[in-house]
């Protein structure tokens, strides 16, 4: 149903390498040339960088690709009792950039938790902190107004949340991605079962209800990020999931309402989770993006 082979789990974590943040062991992932230029690829919530296994390979022909699996994802560390935010998710992405020596312009590829983790560098390009080259977006909540977030999410934020990660299993993971993914393109159970051991790794649902402060932190970040985007000089797109109830279509129209001249492209039988849906769909507008931009660069050169 895809159209690309994609990546078993077994192999992706073999690709693996560690580095250290913080104190922290994190997992990371790269491919392709190493003079090629860099994109950062940013996963969501609650899963990991195995999120982009089916555009890892084919992305790695032109790109130099980086990813990791941020604090308390997939294979890196997931300390308990630890304060976790967007903007410590934003310092380990460029530390990993660090530990690279990448210091050139960097590309921003991001889904779901990993756009707000964007949204931040995009605010800290402006700000001079690092430089990125262009940013595309997946679902994911852009704008605290239209996110909706599904029961499980609000479960985990309210006063009972650490009982509920604590419960959280691969069937109520099943339940809820049911409701989040097309139904025409809904995950196998080997792809519910490899979500799963992603998330359960280090008893990770343990530290779900610390993780999902991300949405309060959102509306404290809204002003500088919504501005950072509307700001210019940041090549933008969204490529969205039309069928997520969770930042659908009516984060689309809120996207179109709020940026100037928005670069957006609709996945009209597609929910919230693009990349593995609809793969090859997902790297035929980004690959677009990416030619659109070559070929203004190479006019603005020449001109």
């Amino acid at each position: 149903m895809t159209g690309l082979p994609g990546i078993a789990l077994a192999d992706w974590r073999d690709q693996g390498r560690d580095f250290r943040f913080r104190g922290h062991a994190m997992r990371y992932w790269t491919a392709g040339a190493a003079s090629a230029e860099p994109l950062l690829l940013i996963h969501g919530f609650p899963t990991a960088s195995w999120d982009w296994h089916y555009l890892w390979t084919p992305l790695s022909q032109k790109y130099r690709l980086i990813a990791c699996d941020m604090l308390g994802f997939g294979d890196s560390a997931k300390p308990r009792g630890h304060a976790y935010s967007l903007l410590e998710q934003a310092d380990l992405q460029q530390a990993l950039l660090a530990h690279l020596g990448i210091e050139e312009p960097v590309h921003v590829l991001a889904h779901d938790y990993g756009d707000s983790v964007a949204q931040e560098l995009l605010a800290r390009h402006h700000e001079g902190r690092l430089q990125l080259a262009s940013c595309v977006f997946l679902n994911g909540g852009l704008f605290p107004e239209t996110h909706h977030p599904v029961l499980v999410q609000k479960l985990l934020l309210s006063p009972i949340g650490a009982l509920i990660g604590r419960l959280f299993s691969r069937q109520k993971l099943a339940a809820s991605f049911a409701k989040v993914f097309g139904p025409q393109t809904q995950p196998s159970a080997r792809e519910l079962d490899d979500f799963w051991s992603l998330i359960s790794h280090n008893d990770g649902p343990g530290v779900m209800h610390r993780l999902i402060r991300y949405m309060p932190e959102r509306r404290v970040q809204r002003e500088r990020w919504v501005k950072a985007m509307q700001r210019g000089g940041v090549p933008l797109r969204l490529i969205d999931g039309a069928l997520d109830p969770i930042s659908g279509a009516h984060m689309l129209a809120r996207y179109r309402e709020l940026i100037p001249a928005p670069d957006t492209v609709s996945l009209e039988s597609i929910g919230h989770y693009p990349q593995t849906e609809a793969p090859a769909l997902v790297l035929q507008h980004y690959l677009a993006f990416r030619q659109a931009l070559e070929s203004r660069n190479e006019q603005a050169t020449a001109g």
